[in-house]
């Protein structure tokens, strides 16, 4: 299924995407409720309704090199960060450039978003949690990413973590095309068969210490090729199955 969140009547609501007609559901992954919406891209929300955000960063070999990070090898367990709800953007919806950082980053990568409470899960059982997959954004201050203790301001301010646009359930995720685009021109370009952890490996490995309810979103780290934004740019995030998520830069 192909899964979208959008305001429709005023209200905040799920549904199944066919064509244009959106089947609106009870829930992320509830019945039909026998009603229809159009599909209207201007009105998806972010594909997730999240208690938390939990982000694995340096999982990429060449990424850890374009940051000078591969002096002490390479790491032996996910390196795990946090965003909170507040980061969530829409897809389409702009992202105003902070004026608090000298270097304000795009980070496109896999985002899956679990589907039912997950806790101790194994590597065998791990993707039996996930609800669907999409496209994410990492906003980052990569200046103060420098000097936060706990990457706080550098990594969940808010609007910091665009979604979408849509979720799709029924894809593997060992081997996905994931591709940034800047104002148009290719910057990051991998597949996510090259991550130092796939995903069953930072599911086990994040469940064996936090519990991760439904709706919780998990972003599973950027490639080689991250770089600095600006006023007018328009970022473009696409994962291979799923679409493109579009964010314009204020």
């Amino acid at each position: 299924m192909n899964l979208v969140r959008m305001t429709w009547q005023g209200q905040p609501c799920w549904g199944e995407l066919e064509g244009e007609t959106v089947h609106l559901r009870a829930g992320m992954l509830g019945p039909r409720t026998g009603e229809a919406a159009p599909y209207t891209p201007a009105a998806l929300l972010a594909p997730a309704e999240p208690s938390k955000i939990v982000c694995v960063g340096r999982n990429y070999l060449d990424h850890i090199r374009e940051l000078g990070n591969d002096a002490v090898g390479l790491p032996t367990e996910p390196g795990i960060f946090l965003k909170g709800p507040n980061a969530l953007a829409e897809p389409g919806g702009a992202v105003t450039r902070p004026d608090w950082t000298e270097n304000f980053h795009f980070e496109g990568e896999l985002a899956a978003v679990i589907g039912t409470r997950a806790s101790h899960l194994s590597p065998e059982t791990a993707l039996s949690a996930v609800a669907g997959y999409t496209c994410g954004l990492d906003l980052t201050a990569r200046d103060l990413q420098k000097t936060d203790l706990q990457w706080f301001r550098a990594k969940a301010a808010d609007r910091f973590c665009p979604l979408g646009p849509q979720l799709v359930t029924d894809l593997d995720p060992r081997d996905l095309r994931v591709q940034t685009r800047v104002n148009g021109e290719i910057r990051q370009d991998s597949h996510t068969s090259h991550m130092i952890f796939d995903l069953p490996a930072i599911l086990t490995y994040i469940t064996r210490y936090v519990t991760l309810e439904p709706g919780d979103v998990v972003l599973t780290g950027t490639p080689e090729g991250v770089g600095p934004l600006e006023r007018g740019d328009v970022v473009e995030v696409e994962v291979q199955g799923v679409g493109v998520l579009r964010t314009p830069i204020l």
